[in-house]
């Protein structure tokens, strides 16, 4: 199930990519001949917080996501798995209040509109906590992994 997750995780990030990619091109096209399309560039700020939320999601699936080892990887054997659970259970902790908070926003922002597209503000809050709340997904599966013992290259070879 999780893979399945991950792979329409993956193909969302790239159709949202697409899609910015395209509308700017287009939008930047028209700029040439003097035209203005306002609501690509509101669109595609919306799609930029999915995007990059999104997007921390497909790396984590991959353990891909940014670390700095320098010290971490010192710690011998058993220790390091321990070390590994300590890392992931205080990103966790982070990523829950993201998502706490998240939901919170995007509720307040409820009433509030984007202006040119005129569609409530919560839709591009909730690329925050929707992002968080996948990362957390798979942060979980990491940490159940490695308190089942699977070692670190087994745990991240996707």
């Amino acid at each position: 199930m999780l893979e399945v997750v991950g792979i329409a995780t993956d193909w969302v990030v790239v159709a949202i990519g697409a899609t910015m990619i395209a509308l700017v091109f287009v939008n930047v096209c028209l700029h040439v001949v003097g035209r203005d399309l306002a609501w690509v560039t509101e669109l595609a700020e919306l799609l930029m917080v999915w995007v990059t939320f999104l997007g921390g999601a497909c790396a984590t699936r991959r353990g891909a996501q940014m670390t700095i080892t320098e010290f971490i990887d010192k710690v011998p054997g058993a220790r390091r798995a321990w070390a590994d659970a300590v890392v992931d259970a205080f990103c966790i902790a982070i990523l829950v209040s993201l998502v706490w908070f998240g939901i919170n926003l995007a509720i307040a922002g409820w009433t509030n509109e984007l202006t040119v597209l005129r569609i409530p503000m919560s839709f591009q809050y909730l690329g925050m906590p929707v992002g968080c709340a996948a990362m957390l997904v798979w942060l979980l599966w990491d940490l159940a992994r490695i308190l089942r013992g699977d070692a670190r290259d087994a745990r991240w070879s996707v």
